[in-house]
């Protein structure tokens, strides 16, 4: 199964107006200075590889608290320490599928409501998935990376995954969300239609509700934003594949691209490079 992926990508108008949402200061001399830097955030992304595995973000559990007001939090939060690199990815925490000692990682910043990314998830996830995370050759790596500027349910349906992943049902909703995509997505208020999502993948209803129509979880999506402005994601999907001390970001986001840019990783490391 090779079949391309031809769904267009959204593209990141985030940059310096995400100075204007809490926890993800971002000035516009940042912006400047990243576009000039160009190609620098394959390295930093090397770095913070790095302190990943150092620190151990499996590990850690962060919470902004429960919002009593009952208010689903739709937008970013203020998160302190994220200037802090080490804070920074025990806090941006993916959601892994597969095996850790896998030669290869797939990571995905993705956005629910871009139909870019709907498309990868429901005609090039489930190759990876079969053909890559089940044969043990990689792991899959979901970040969430809303475009709040122009996908206003972005940021609470990424909140629901993670509402879903505490009931373990996770990966079933992700795929839920992009099937519904089109339903979901047009409408004024999404919440009914995530707590129905919730019920259809086998949640408990309220427990689920009370986790959307809070602020919970709300830290984490918002330190993966961050995440990914640090790494400057351009657009969504942004498929990135990382093995043998390489990592290389797809041109072309079909299971064909993730293939030739796995061939590609392994000569170079054959040759030594």
């Amino acid at each position: 199964m090779t079949a391309a992926f031809f769904g267009a990508a959204c593209t990141n108008t985030i940059g310096a107006p995400l100075a204007a949402h809490r926890g993800v200061n971002v000035s516009r001399a940042e912006d400047r200075k990243k576009a000039r830097e160009g190609g620098s955030d394959m390295t930093k992304f090397y770095l913070i590889l790095g302190v990943i595995a150092v620190v151990g973000i499996g590990a850690v559990g962060y919470s902004v608290g429960s919002n009593t007001f009952g208010t689903a939090a739709s937008e970013p939060v203020e998160v302190p320490g994220l200037d802090d690199q080490a804070t920074l990815v025990a806090m941006a925490q993916g959601v892994k599928k597969g095996d850790e000692d896998a030669p290869f990682t797939i990571i995905e910043f993705g956005d629910y409501q871009c139909p870019g990314c709907g498309e990868f998830g429901l005609s090039v996830e489930p190759q990876i998935d079969l053909l890559l995370v089940q044969t043990g050759r990689a792991q899959f790596i979901y970040y969430d990376f809303p475009l709040t500027q122009v996908h206003p349910h972005a940021f609470l349906a990424a909140r629901a995954t993670r509402c879903a992943q505490d009931g373990d049902k996770y990966w079933e909703y992700h795929t839920m969300l992009f099937r519904n995509q089109s339903s979901w997505s047009v409408q004024q208020s999404a919440i009914g239609a995530f707590v129905g999502y919730a019920e259809d993948v086998g949640l408990e209803g309220d427990a689920f509700e009370s986790c959307l129509k809070s602020d919970e979880h709300a830290d984490v999506v918002s330190a993966n934003m961050r995440l990914g402005y640090e790494l400057a994601v351009p657009s969504t999907p942004t498929i990135m594949v990382q093995g043998f001390g390489q990592l290389r970001r797809l041109r072309n986001n079909s299971y064909q691209g993730i293939e030739e840019a796995m061939a590609a990783i392994e000569a170079a490391a054959a040759a030594g490079n």
